[in-house]
């Protein structure tokens, strides 16, 4: 049996590169295409809705999904924990699924495993991120799992050390991280992490260097776990199981 999947934002650059994933994957067919001027009416008859909208479009697309009893997977950036936290009674009550995943690149779910890993053994911790200029949303979605991850691994401990971090030009916090957002031409997402103590300090770096080839591997694997899925799930690496870092 097909999977027929409503694509939400399917004209973007995320929504394009999952249109193609899903054109070459058996078993899962592009039944319909919405785009800005679309009534969520359109989603009917589909089996999952996959979101690779706009941050202020996306919860909608959730609500819209969930209120249908349908599962859907969330490839937009800009869901924090706490925004998260606002469709998660939705989706327990519907019995359905939502998997977010700030980030399909293998590589990135693996830098965010790492500095997790790396958090609880070193006092100072900021991390710096690149996307392109036209890219809405700052911090990325990838930065916020990240800081969130690393603090959940510091449990029990001291808050990351951020110095005047009420200065404007120290970053904006998250998750108790200092991030800082480049937004520039000629870059398609970098990430660094950078831990630091007594004398030593350690970077964590994923480079994307093809938008394409870098995630279609994490839509492939995220597409029928999705299908399938119960409850709300974030990040890859729940998918992948590398085992380094917490759960959602």
């Amino acid at each position: 049996m097909t999977t027929q999947v409503a694509l939400v934002g399917g004209t973007g650059k995320l929504g394009r590169i999952i249109h193609e994933v899903i054109d070459g994957l058996d078993g899962f067919e592009v039944r319909r295409v919405l785009g800005s001027s679309s009534e969520f009416d359109e989603l009917d008859g589909a089996d999952l809705v996959v979101d690779a909208s706009t941050p202020s479009v996306s919860v909608e697309v959730v609500r819209a999904a969930t209120d249908r009893g349908l599962n859907v997977l969330i490839g937009t950036s800009g869901w924090s924990q706490e925004r998260i936290a606002l469709v998660r009674p939705l989706v327990d009550a519907a019995g359905t699924g939502a998997v977010f995943i700030p980030n399909f690149s293998l590589g990135s779910a693996l830098g965010t495993a790492l500095a997790a890993a790396a958090a609880p053994f070193f006092a100072f911790a900021e991390i710096i991120e690149a996307h392109r200029d036209s890219k809405i949303d700052s911090p990325s979605g990838t930065a916020v799992r990240t800081a969130e991850q690393m603090t959940a691994a510091r449990e029990g401990q001291a808050p990351v050390a951020a110095p005047h971090a009420d200065q404007r030009a120290r970053g904006q916090r998250v998750a108790g991280v200092p991030v800082h957002s480049l937004r520039r031409p000629g870059v398609i997402a970098r990430q660094e992490v950078i831990l630091s103590g007594a004398g030593e300090s350690l970077t964590i770096t994923h480079d994307t260097v093809d938008s394409a080839a870098a995630y279609a591997p994490g839509i492939r694997l995220a597409l029928p776990y999705a299908r399938d899925a119960r409850g709300v799930v974030v990040g890859l690496e729940n998918i992948i199981d590398l085992g380094l870092s917490p759960s959602a």
